[in-house]
């Protein structure tokens, strides 16, 4: 077996440091208490600092733990995440004509952060901080596909029929998602809510890791082509707007 990466192990070791320090550190200090020569220390550090594991104070230039540390074990804060992705949320229904969902993975359902309204003046319920199946819906469906560590696998989950065409069989289930894979996109064709259905893409955070799934819904006919794929232009919208939302991701605020 190969021996432990010094980089990683370097890079654990001032996390460490600035975990337990109790105040922030100054590189001097880094590099002294890591027998390091600074160079070296500045790097990882900046490296750290960039995947917003560490932050570094503008007038002091001292270090401390990174927002992105607390982000390790459940993901981005709803709000932040909301914050971040509702003006494109807002464009992506202005464009496509469609509702936008942007949904999150809770144990085994999609927990929808957010959602905007069809333009169309049609009446509709607000279903921000609702939860729907994974399995059922494009949004939970791009979770499991994309964020396999957040979501449990095919064979855990209680496969129930909403529709005629739900996947409610694990090998289903297993094909849609590695369709999903192939074209970078999940779909639901009428199998949660009849004659309504949705296209979805995964939102990354820093090191590509999937946070959350961008959603476009709507009536069946109008969102999807011939053989069940989405329509190029709404699918091309949605996939922009999921490149955009996850560029925002990958800089800390």
């Amino acid at each position: 077996m190969p021996g432990a990466i010094q980089s990683v192990e370097r890079a654990a070791a001032i996390l460490r440091l600035l975990g337990g320090a109790g105040r922030p550190l100054a590189l001097a200090e880094l590099a002294a208490a890591l027998d390091l020569p600074r160079p070296t220390v500045h790097g990882l550090v900046r490296t750290l600092r960039d995947e917003g594991l560490v932050d570094q104070d503008r007038t002091t230039a001292l270090y401390r733990p990174g927002a992105g540390l607390r982000r390790l074990g459940g993901g981005w804060d709803r709000h932040d995440l909301r914050a971040r992705a509702m003006n494109w949320a807002d464009a992506l229904a202005g464009g496509t004509g469609c509702a936008v969902y942007l949904a999150v993975p809770v144990g085994t359902m999609a927990s929808l952060v957010h959602h905007v309204f069809r333009p169309d003046g049609s009446p509709q319920t607000l279903r921000t901080n609702t939860e729907q199946p994974l399995h059922a819906t494009a949004w939970g469906k791009c979770l499991l596909a994309f964020a396999p560590v957040a979501t449990p696998p095919a064979r855990e989950l209680e496969l129930r029929r909403y529709t005629g065409r739900t996947a409610s069989t694990v090998a289903m289930l297993e094909a849609h998602l590695s369709a999903a894979r192939v074209r970078g996109l999940a779909t639901d064709v009428g199998e949660f809510e009849t004659g309504f259905g949705g296209a979805a893409v995964p939102l990354r955070s820093g090191g590509g890791l999937t946070v959350a799934a961008l959603g476009i819904a709507g009536p069946v006919e109008e969102l999807f082509g011939g053989g069940g794929e989405p329509r190029r232009h709404l699918a091309e919208q949605l996939q922009h707007a999921g490149r955009e939302i996850s560029a925002s991701l990958v800089t800390p605020r």
